[in-house]
């Protein structure tokens, strides 16, 4: 009995946290150097951070702004970036998602952009720190990049904190007429890249690393922007990994990773996208290697789902995307969980002024 007790005081916490009944952290709790420790026993393990969230789709309508805040809030999603989507169907294509229509080109455009800042200003959502984030850049052709830059700023002037997602290399684009971005593309990025620097702007960066059947084909291209572009602050999308690379080696990639974050003191790397868990970390052996990177690169680490708000998705699916992006959470040490899911490393790499607080030592994992 005395060992049953614990649980059932574990799984009654559970119960109240999914019916709602006690009341989460809000954004103002962050603000408190001496915040109250956070439970984990008690309180959820998805973070408070959504790093990589697009609130725009491929095409066809989107989930209005106001409701995908409010999925936030009742989630207990405090922070987030609003992504658009940097490629954009046609406007008379019949299709919601780029996948169901090969052959139709998909091209970058600064039009979603405008409307995350439009529906901003309108909306004013309350009880989530919003980042605006700029996706329109085409990396093949930079020589536009500054100048739709400034148009956003002279249009909503210092609200866009962030770039990307933006494609070096999505193998999952090439029948939508996508092109490796070449290293004659990449040394022509100096101008952007150094306004990005200059104010302090991420930039994340979806770089395929390869293929099953050749695993690290396009590593060369990462290499070549953070060989270049070494002060920028980078964040390398999803690990490198794709529907294209569900079945590369752990050890190698893990590996491959330390050696880029231990080479490039400027470089994180994004945990979205829910392949990750069902191609890597489901798999009790393979989650305790990535463990052990995560508790040991804790601050090199973001959060995030990659769901697509488009119209004919809910609340159950972002809800749904959140829990299974999240489950590595659970495994994670406290020092990374205060790093990661409470939103210390997303705080500090966008110098904002919030603080994570203290793992309470009794939740200790």
């Amino acid at each position: 009995m005395k060992k049953i007790f614990p649980i059932l005081i574990i799984l009654f916490f559970a119960s109240l946290l999914i019916t709602g009944c006690i009341k989460r952290r809000g954004v103002l709790s962050f603000k408190t150097e001496g915040a109250k420790c956070y439970n984990r026993l008690t309180e959820p393990y998805t973070p408070v951070v959504d790093s990589h969230l697009h609130f725009r789709p491929f095409g066809g309508p989107a989930i209005p702004f106001t409701e995908l805040n409010g999925y936030l809030n009742k989630l207990g999603v405090l922070f987030v970036n609003v992504y658009g989507i940097g490629q954009t169907l046609p406007i008379d294509s019949f299709c919601d998602y780029y996948l169901d229509c090969p052959g139709t080109a998909v091209t970058p455009s600064i039009k979603n952009d405008f409307i995350n800042a439009a529906h901003f200003l309108e909306q004013k959502p309350r009880g989530v720190h919003i980042t605006l984030s700029m996706t329109f850049a085409d990396l093949a052709f930079p020589e536009n990049i500054i100048e739709h830059i400034h148009l956003l700023d002279k249009e909503y002037p210092n609200m866009f904190k962030w770039m990307g997602e933006v494609n070096l290399v999505k193998q999952a684009l090439f029948n939508n007429n996508h092109k490796i971005i070449s290293k004659e593309s990449i040394k022509q990025w100096a101008e952007f890249m150094l306004y990005l620097k200059q104010r302090g702007i991420p930039i994340t960066i979806h770089s395929d690393l390869g293929n099953n059947v050749e695993p690290t084909k396009y590593v060369y291209l990462m290499e070549e922007v953070l060989k270049l572009y070494p002060e920028n602050k980078i964040v390398w999308a999803h690990m490198g990994l794709s529907k294209e690379l569900e079945k590369m080696d752990p050890d190698q990639h893990i590996q491959l990773m330390k050696n880029f974050l231990d080479n490039n003191e400027n470089l994180m790397l994004d945990i979205s996208w829910r392949l990750l868990h069902d191609a890597y970390f489901k798999k009790p052996e393979i989650r305790k290697l990535y463990t052990v990177f995560f508790n040991k690169y804790s601050t090199r680490i973001l959060p995030g789902t990659d769901f697509v708000a488009a119209r004919k998705k809910g609340f159950a699916t972002y809800k749904k995307e959140l829990e299974t992006t999240s489950q590595i959470n659970k495994y994670l040490n406290n020092d990374a969980f205060q790093n990661i899911v409470l939103g210390e490393n997303y705080f500090r790499l966008l110098g904002l002024n919030y603080k994570a607080p203290q793992v309470c030592s009794q939740s200790n994992i």
